[in-house]
């Protein structure tokens, strides 16, 4: 009997297209997470807990010693270093998997590309937060490194969907249209992002003292990110009906109506945040909220489309077994792009 951490082996070394998916998922749970704490460390405003880079102090690799700071702020902002560790431990993992899956005896290259994408953006990260530390917390690295992030978590999500089908061509499941507004949404709502990371950068949750913030007018810039969550609401909602009206998949239709009411959750904790003095702890739910959104908005736009199933385990044994070959060397039993039946579909 194969022990734990040989089971574990396999699955990392010989991954079927289901455990692919569950690594993938791993690395979108993970690069969301990161952001979460990240947030935290922002608003409890331990951003400087460790004032130096890569150590946390001059003398020192770990939170200790005397900077003038909480001890508390030392271990956030340490722990949430370590944090991006373990999640870069995580990022390998899924890129390794991604090296020894294959699909039909073959590399998937979309799926490795796509996860090799989260290590080097870790790395890319750890630099940019040492920029963010070494330059006291200037807004605009702050905002580029919450950017990064979630453009990390966008391509963690794209992963775990290209895991979960096969190399045909693509296939729209809606028209065009509504595909495009689709699109829209998810690039309104990237720009609804960049704006709260100005709005943060303006007010009092950039940090205390003599941090640096945007010379901008905290009134004004809220009311601008308040303007872009009203245009991405109705977004969301004609997208609602337009996939309501074409028959769109039951899944598409699903996420549409989630992502409206995270929308609307999200509308109302962003004025109850502004009205009741901007606690930190609402903003971080708002910041958690966020993420979710992203992650929803994503998953949607990929939904609008196919491209095949993946040929299970079984299949592509059975096809190398018998060797019967198309003209383009495709095992004969499935044409290339054509569905799978019902039940061979990985869900």
């Amino acid at each position: 009997m194969r022990s734990v951490p040989g089971r574990l082996a396999n699955v990392l070394l010989s991954p079927s297209p289901t455990s692919m998916r569950r690594i993938a998922l791993a690395g979108v749970v993970a690069n969301a997470g990161i952001v979460m704490t990240g947030a935290g460390v922002r608003l409890s405003e331990s951003g400087l807990g460790c004032p130096d880079w890569p150590r946390c102090t001059a003398t020192s690799i770990v939170a200790g010693g005397d900077t003038g700071d909480p001890l508390i702020h030392r271990w956030v902002e340490f722990g949430n270093r370590l944090v991006t560790l373990a999640i870069f431990v995580v990022a390998v993992l899924v890129f390794v998997a991604a090296w020894r899956y294959r699909e039909q005896g073959t590399r998937r290259r979309d799926v490795m590309w796509l996860a090799s994408l989260q290590p080097a953006g870790i790395v890319a990260q750890a630099a940019l937060g040492g920029i963010v530390v070494l330059t006291k917390l200037d807004p605009v690295w702050v905002s580029i490194h919450f950017l990064l992030s979630m453009a990390l978590v966008a391509a963690a999500v794209a992963l775990y969907v290209h895991c979960g089908e096969g190399r045909g061509p693509t296939r729209l499941l809606v028209p065009r249209e509504i595909r495009l507004g689709a699109f829209g949404t998810v690039g309104v709502l990237g720009l609804m992002l960049a704006a709260g990371t100005v709005v943060t950068g303006t007010g009092p949750l950039a940090g205390a003292g003599d941090i640096p913030r945007f010379h901008l007018p905290l009134g004004g810039a809220t009311q601008f990110h308040a303007d872009i969550g009203w245009l991405l609401g109705g977004l969301v909602i004609a997208l609602v009906v337009g996939l309501r009206l074409v028959g769109a998949p039951r899944r598409a239709v699903r996420l549409s109506w989630l992502l409206l009411a995270l929308i609307g959750a999200q509308g109302a904790i962003g004025y109850a945040q502004y009205f009741s003095g901007l606690p930190a702890g609402l903003v971080w739910v708002h910041v958690c909220d966020s993420v979710v959104i992203w992650v929803t908005a994503l998953l949607l736009l990929f939904a609008l489309r196919d491209r095949g199933a993946v040929i299970p385990a079984a299949t592509q044994s059975q096809a190398g077994t018998t060797g019967a070959r198309a003209a383009d060397g495709t095992p004969a039993a499935v044409a290339p792009g054509a569905p799978l039946p019902q039940d061979a579909r990985l869900r």
